[in-house]
């Protein structure tokens, strides 16, 4: 865990001190390694890394957009509602590859992000991640949160594969509902 709040720390600062800002609504990629500490029997690169990889890019991109001023700093908190890998080929120790935040669209309650994992131009993993800002335990609009952060005017509506993926979570949590208590 204290890994994990380094990589966050040092995101942070260095979008504070040292990187330039970027659109919201541009794709991210950003390069790395897999190190031996991001592998399961020293090999290949853990499922749960994957999604620390894509935990860590989505903190880039709120850091270094306008996101940051218009929500943290005003108390309003992104939590994930829900995320999906798909994992098509596993990365090896050392192996370099990229990973691209693509916005996929949004709704009034949710903001719908692909991070896509690349080696030599070939797809590794795609996860999906679905996201609303709370305040005072209350979801807010994320049509003004986009146009506050300098987003467009327009809706951008995520294609219906997307929303197709999330379809069922809040029924599934129901279903199980009574298991979880």
């Amino acid at each position: 865990m204290l890994y994990y709040w380094l990589h966050v720390i040092h995101l942070y600062f260095g979008s504070l001190l040292f990187w330039k800002k970027v659109d919201l609504m541009s794709d991210l990629v950003r390069t790395r390694w897999v190190s031996i500490l991001d592998c399961e029997g020293l090999n290949y690169m853990a499922n749960s890394r994957y999604l620390f990889y894509m935990d860590l890019i989505r903190f880039e991109i709120l850091f270094r957009s306008k996101l940051f001023e218009n929500t943290y700093k005003k108390g309003v908190y992104a939590v994930l509602a829900s995320q999906k890998i798909i994992y098509k080929k596993p990365l090896k120790r050392w192996d370099k590859f990229t990973i691209t935040l693509v916005l996929e669209g949004w709704d009034d309650k949710y903001v719908y992000h692909k991070q896509v994992f690349k080696r030599n131009d070939e797809t590794h993993a795609i996860g999906f991640t679905k996201l609303t800002f709370w305040q005072h335990k209350k979801a807010l609009d994320m049509g003004k949160i986009i146009l506050d952060c300098g987003g467009p005017n327009t809706n951008m509506p995520p294609s219906e594969e997307v929303l197709g993926l999330f379809k069922s979570d809040y029924d599934i949590i129901q279903k199980h509902k009574k298991d979880l208590i």
